[in-house]
């Protein structure tokens, strides 16, 4: 085992070869349990800490821009509900995947894997995600330049390299340093979102009427139309995998109580589904500021946030206007590109992972997902802004609503396990219920958008791949009576086993490293326990566990423990 880790296999015979990890996968304190369940002894953060760190991450100026291009595009009425339209299938999408994600202390692709995809299905999954988190790393960082140009004079393409660079050794040092960034940031952001629309109440507030009766620059009209609408709507939803980011954060939340259960609850639908609000609020906010600064800066700054800032800020900063919009945009694009940088380098591990059987640690996949984000910005991707993420929206949206689906309806009927698996040694390697539906509506709304099934249908693909998904999920899992969730039972985390401790800690005898039983399979090859980790990353042995050859399932003895 190369990279990852080093195995003795000196000896012939004896018992199974020990694995170490290289030392920056071995350091959890950058890992931040990247592949892994994260145990309770890690998540010493409050509900209240870790709700705020998570909100800090959706400082983003991304949202500026997308409501100030649908509005532009589409009119202010159909742009509007668009915006309202999408935010609440976020938001409802979103709820039962940041309990998931709480309460079971996974990130997006651990759940997703759980939750009807499998264990090789949710490699596309962790490929989708990645994708979202270098497009988006590529549109705020092309914002962040836009303001060093603005600023200094600096060319956007130094800006690019610049915007990249400096991120990096926030997200080395993993949650620990994000936290501290987005406490720290955290002031001067909120004066900066607010201050633009205070003096614009003050200085011009005609504006927010007129804005109501904005027609859009393309000629839409101020009227409602359906297509507009449903056009406007699959572009605000290409942030619905917005949820993975939260739930990075989440996985971290302590384990919920009697005493904290209130404070819980509250902060995991704030920091979880919760960010859409603010987010909603931004999109239309930034629309407004693009209206008001439209006719000093034209059309192309407008949809840029940097100019609109500057010109709402001038009748009370008057020079101090350029400098200020500028920290403030910089401030904004620091805190979501750790994140979006962060995220990216934990999806990226989850593939490479089950693809290669290695894992040299986190930290070596950030540079792969900012040298993607870095080649995007100097592509100018900013320019094909509504059609790169009216695009996305159709497969983001299918893998998101099939999850949630499976966590609503498919647990509550009884066709999933009460419960997230997300071990190699128990799950099917594709589960056609997740797998199945998220293909199937992605296709089908992909040909939709490029026109196939006609006008309305190329509006409302988003639509479409929402309704098959949360149909097909479902429609699967009984029609094949949920067969392909479980290789074979868990008697760890099966519904009869009594447990004791969850956050017990049991030796892999792979690595010889102790993890909390949630992260602990029994493995036949090894003859005793295994850590998902090294489970994951064992090329040879066959998936033997899954059967025995008589085709029963092998259940080696292991400690009872009941997983809440």
């Amino acid at each position: 085992m190369t990279d990852t880790a080093t195995r003795d296999t000196s000896a012939a015979a004896g018992p199974p070869p020990q694995r170490s990890y290289a030392k920056m996968a071995a350091d959890e304190s950058r890992e931040d349990y990247s592949l892994r369940y994260a145990p309770h002894s890690f998540r010493r953060w409050s509900p209240t800490m870790v709700a705020s760190t998570a909100l800090g991450g959706i400082a983003y100026l991304a949202d500026f821009a997308i409501g100030a291009s649908i509005v532009f595009t589409y009119g202010f009425t159909s742009g509007l509900a668009s915006i309202l339209c999408a935010a609440t299938i976020i938001f409802v999408t979103g709820i039962p995947i940041a309990r998931a994600c709480a309460k079971y202390g996974l990130d997006m692709d651990l759940v997703t894997r759980g939750a009807g995809f499998g264990y090789f299905g949710s490699t596309l999954t962790s490929l989708i995600y990645a994708s979202f988190t270098f497009i988006f790393f590529a549109l705020e960082g092309s914002i962040m330049a836009q303001a060093m140009h603005q600023a200094v004079g600096l060319p956007v393409e130094i800006g690019y390299l610049i915007t990249t660079l400096i991120v990096i050794p926030i997200v080395f040092r993993g949650m620990g340093a994000l936290a501290k960034v987005q406490a720290w940031t955290q002031p001067i952001w909120l004066i900066g979102m607010v201050l633009p629309f205070v003096v614009l109440a003050f200085e011009a507030p005609d504006a927010f009427g007129a804005f109501g009766s904005f027609g859009g620059t393309e000629g839409a009209g101020s009227g409602f139309s359906w297509v507009a609408f449903g056009l406007g709507t699959g572009v605000a939803l290409s942030l619905i995998a917005q949820i993975g980011e939260q739930a990075d954060y989440l996985r971290f939340m302590p384990a919920k109580t009697e005493q904290n259960k209130r404070r819980w609850n509250l902060a995991v639908l704030a920091a979880g589904p919760g960010w859409v609000i603010i987010g909603a609020a931004k999109q239309l906010g930034g629309a407004l500021l693009a209206f008001a600064a439209l006719e000093a800066v034209g059309k192309t700054h407008a949809l840029e946030p940097i100019a609109p800032q500057i010109e709402a800020l001038k009748p009370w900063l008057g020079s101090f206007a350029l400098p200020a919009a500028a920290l403030f945009v910089i401030v904004s694009q620091i805190k979501i590109n750790v994140t979006n940088a962060y995220s990216g380098s934990l999806s990226w591990s989850n593939f490479f992972s089950r693809i290669t059987h290695k894992h040299p640690g986190r930290v070596w996949y950030i540079f792969l997902n900012l040298a993607i984000a870095l080649t995007l910005m100097e592509m100018n991707m900013f320019a094909a802004l509504n059609k790169l993420l009216g695009f996305y929206s159709n497969v983001g949206i299918a893998w998101i609503v099939a999850v949630a689906a499976d966590l609503v309806i498919n647990k509550k009927m009884g066709w999933s396990p009460p419960y997230i698996e997300f071990k190699r040694a128990y799950l099917y390697a594709v589960n056609p219920a997740g797998f199945g539906s998220m293909v199937i509506a992605s296709v089908v709304s992909i040909l939709a958008f490029f026109g196939l099934f006609g006008q309305y249908a190329e509006a409302f693909s988003t639509f479409i791949a929402a309704g098959l998904a949360v149909v097909l999920c479902p429609l699967i899992a009984w029609a094949t009576k949920g067969k392909y969730y479980l290789a074979r039972p868990n008697p760890v985390n099966g519904p009869h086993v009594d447990v004791p401790d969850v956050t017990a800690t049991h030796a892999c005898s792979v690595c010889e490293t102790a993890y909390e039983l949630p992260d602990i399979a029994d493995c036949p090859v090894q003859s005793g326990p295994i850590c998902s980790l090294c489970c994951s990353l064992d090329a040879e042995c066959g998936d033997v566990c899954r059967t025995s050859p008589s085709g029963v399932p092998v259940l080696m003895p292991m400690p009872t423990v009941r997983a809440d």
